[in-house]
């Protein structure tokens, strides 16, 4: 396993970890989900780590899927595809009941599951040239799993919207989306998401935080295991489409796709 993808250091109880694929525009595969998943495990069990930072090298925090990876899912199994969308659930999940606060600082396009993996940290900064977007329609695909968490973000109206267009939208649109938390200006934003960071580590109780988020998580998604165990076996579903292997075909060889 290539462990370079995905890098992990600690400084001042603060640990970063950083995509770190940037000739692929860090794009998910399933070992940089693995890797990426254990980092924030390894993370959530240091007690010399308080606060988590996700970021990415390179100029697109995550165009979604891996190329070489959507070209396998057309040879996979019903079966291969379910552990698969599991596999991807595990990662956002990991986040989200982590025990200790996740904010991510996105500096680049962030799309379908990569806009997922910004937006289900506890903390959103973003950079005003960053576009996020759910493009999975337009595909043939369906944003089964990331869904199940948009929906306790913003209303059913901007739901419908973002994911039956899979259009683009600006990080201050993310923002009255509810989908982003800060917009800060690309030269800053290092700067804001560290002192941010040491905010929360300097006066702010471990213990607090760690309850306040689980509170939270336990009030806002009290069905989400229902609602992703559905969302898993659509996932795993749809892959096995015509439309889903037209799309990823047309994707592939870059031609355009006529729906």
């Amino acid at each position: 396993m290539n462990e370079s993808i995905v890098l992990y250091k600690v400084v001042d109880r603060i640990a970063t970890i950083t995509l770190n694929r940037p000739e692929k525009r860090n794009a998910l595969n399933p070992e940089l989900v693995t890797l990426l998943t254990a980092f924030l495990n390894k993370a959530g069990d240091d007690d010399n780590v308080k606060i988590i930072i996700l970021k990415a090298n390179g100029q697109t925090f995550s165009a979604g899927a891996d190329l070489a990876y959507l070209q396998q899912l057309q040879q996979n199994s019903y079966e291969e595809n379910l552990a698969d969308s599991n596999h991807l659930k595990t990662l956002f999940t990991t986040i989200l009941y982590l025990p200790k606060i996740v904010i991510s600082q996105v500096e680049g396009h962030a799309i379908a599951g990569g806009c997922g993996l910004a937006t289900v940290c506890d903390i959103i900064f973003a950079v005003p040239e960053a576009n996020f977007g759910y493009t999975e329609v337009k595909l043939g695909f369906v944003p089964a799993i990331v869904s199940c968490l948009l929906m306790r973000k913003t209303s059913e109206t901007i739901a419908k919207h973002i994911l039956l267009t899979g259009d683009l939208f600006s990080a201050d649109t993310a923002l009255k989306y509810n989908l982003v938390t800060f917009v800060t200006k690309s030269d800053e934003i290092s700067q804001k998401v560290n002192d941010f960071a040491l905010n929360l580590c300097c006066n702010s109780s471990s213990n607090a935080l760690k309850v306040t988020k689980q509170l939270i998580n336990e009030t806002t998604y009290s069905d989400l295991e229902k609602s992703l165990a559905l969302a898993v076996k659509i996932n795993a579903k749809v892959r096995e489409s015509d439309d889903f292997k037209t799309g990823i075909a047309c994707f592939v060889n870059k031609e355009k796709i006529k729906w």
